[in-house]
């Protein structure tokens, strides 16, 4: 299959993944070789980078789709892969933040099981023929929590909006997460019922 710049915009999406991983465990391990007050720019430069490699990630996922509407390159592969590459990347950003602290366990508890749930539908559809692509809802969703990521990710950033303003953009991810789960069953749901389950 011929891949056109949209598709090879999502696979580069994919493939930095790993490199934000290991930078946002690097700058982990900065940080308790910092509270042992032998290093006191190793968290914060593994940290940026690893906010800048999933800033880059997360432009991308509007770039393609920009681009693949613009220019009428929608493909199955896209509708099916675009959506894989923001649950690989904002999933694997939601366990990091957790395992450090910095996010509660419910909130990627929620997150993680909308995306079962939909990778669920995605399965009985493709079975029947069908792709579904991402909704205008789906899109907020992910935005709203690359936005809750990015937030918790910088360092010093939730320290100085408050909690107050870091509870509301972690809420609003919450929300639209919900909001988005209930608008894929309602438009979707006959792909269950159709598909003889």
């Amino acid at each position: 299959m011929k891949m056109n710049l949209p598709n090879k915009l999502t696979i580069l999406r994919v493939f930095m993944i790993p490199f934000f991983v290991l930078f946002m465990l690097l700058s982990v391990s900065g940080m308790d070789i910092e509270e042992a007050s032998v290093s006191v720019s190793s968290f914060t430069t593994y940290r940026i980078t690893a906010v800048a490699i999933f800033c880059i990630a997360s432009f991308t996922d509007f770039l393609d789709g920009y681009i693949a509407r613009k220019q009428g390159l929608v493909t199955d592969f896209g509708k099916f892969m675009d959506p894989l590459a923001d649950k690989l990347l904002v999933c694997s950003a939601l366990i990091l933040l957790t395992a450090e602290g910095s996010l509660p366990s419910w909130v990627v508890i929620i997150i993680i099981a909308r995306e079962f749930i939909i990778s669920g539908f995605r399965l009985v559809a493709s079975d029947n023929g069908i792709v579904i692509a991402a909704s205008w809802w789906g899109k907020f969703k992910t935005v709203s929590q690359m936005i809750m990521c990015i937030v918790l990710m910088l360092p010093g950033v939730p320290k100085l909006i408050g909690p107050v303003v870091t509870g509301v953009i972690i809420a609003a991810a919450v929300i639209l997460t919900v909001v988005s789960l209930i608008d894929y069953m309602a438009k979707n749901i006959k792909v269950i019922t159709d598909g003889g389950m």
